[in-house]
């Protein structure tokens, strides 16, 4: 059956943005799908507020992301809530303006632009970038707080709340872990919707599909992808583009778990011509086995493993001492006691 809910992300500058929904079919698309649009807003412009116009009196609904400027890092991160703060005080006054209708507002929190810059130019640069933050133990709780009285006011306003989320943090989750969300920056705060960012065609070969299984069953909502596209951040990596089966593949699985799925990107999927093809798009389809699916089971419970040590070291600790003192003991020589047969004894005493 058909998803009860169909979303695109959408992450195009201004120009790019009014000419995708210039084309007649795009919208007739959406609408045949009965589709949603998340719109990225790195800026609040004139030509932004025509284009969510136009959605608005085609009846398609639109779920706004606020993020900051690209010369402000493009994302919420766990070190600028102040400043998402304010971007959300000139979002509501930039849709007071233009009389603009939402459908939600998305919280998209990631990494800092830097770190994706990075890991493509010199993946070893990120230690020196990362590895400070570890010593910040409150840094989690700072950002968490923070956003979550974000989400509170958001909400207060009226608007239905979602996030964006890295699968990794169900596993952080799990273990009552930080250790992540201090490396990382993630900040797990909750929202009426999670999306879990499943993206296969970030992953080398075959791993993403099978991380789609291991996670797919556990997601709220599953985002797939990415048909190509990316952030509007001049030098941002563009993850490589899927192409029509692996789509097909990605969301006949996603849909095996949740009938609430996203799909990065809307202009991905219109440049491949993808978008008008999902109109009759089968999703009864039998999804395939995929081989990789213990791969990723057993690197989660790696992962679990070391997350769950970061987070209990004590225990850790008395573990391996009681481990040595079992160890020891077993290896220490046993003392014989020579006594003579009782015979030889009642002998001596005659």
């Amino acid at each position: 059956m058909k998803p009860r809910r169909l979303t695109f992300a959408c992450e195009l500058d201004p120009e790019r943005l009014t000419a995708l929904f210039a084309d007649p079919a795009v919208i007739a698309d959406l609408q045949a799908l009965g589709a949603h649009v998340a719109l990225m807003l790195s800026d609040l412009s004139g030509a932004r507020a025509a284009v969510v116009q136009r959605l608005n009196t085609a009846g398609i609904p639109v779920v706004a992301i606020p993020l900051v400027p690209v010369e402000e890092g493009y994302y919420f991160t766990a070190d600028n809530a102040e400043r998402a703060v304010a971007r959300y005080d000139e979002w509501t006054e930039w849709t007071a303006q233009h009389r603009l209708v939402w459908a939600g507002v998305g919280v998209d929190i990631e990494p800092d632009a830097r770190v994706y810059q990075q890991l493509i130019d010199n993946p070893w640069g990120l230690l020196p970038l990362l590895l400070p933050r570890l010593r910040d133990r409150e840094r989690p709780r700072r950002a968490r707080a923070a956003y979550a009285a974000l989400v509170k006011r958001i909400q207060v306003d009226g608007y239905h709340v979602e996030n964006y989320q890295f699968p990794l943090i169900a596993d952080e989750r799990w273990a009552g872990s930080t250790l992540l969300q201090r490396l990382l920056g993630l900040v797990d705060v909750r929202t009426e919707r999670e999306v879990w960012m499943l993206y296969t065609s970030v992953f080398p070969g075959r791993l993403g599909p099978g991380l789609l299984c291991s996670y797919g069953p556990e997601a709220q909502a599953i985002g797939a992808g990415s048909t190509g596209g990316g952030p509007d951040i001049p030098g941002h990596p563009e993850v490589p583009a899927l192409n029509w089966d692996e789509l097909v593949r990605d969301l006949r699985l996603a849909r095996r778990w949740s009938d609430d799925l996203l799909i990065h990107s809307l202009e991905g999927c219109v440049r491949q011509g993808f978008l008008s093809q999902l109109r009759s798009f089968d999703w009864d389809g039998t999804a395939m086995p995929v081989p990789t699916t213990w791969i990723a089971t057993w690197l989660r419970r790696m992962l679990r493993a070391l997350l769950w040590a970061s987070a209990h070291p004590w225990h850790l600790l008395g573990a391996a001492v009681a481990s040595a003192w079992l160890l020891s003991s077993r290896r220490r020589p046993r003392q014989v006691c020579h006594r003579r047969p009782l015979w030889t004894q009642a002998r001596r005493l005659r």
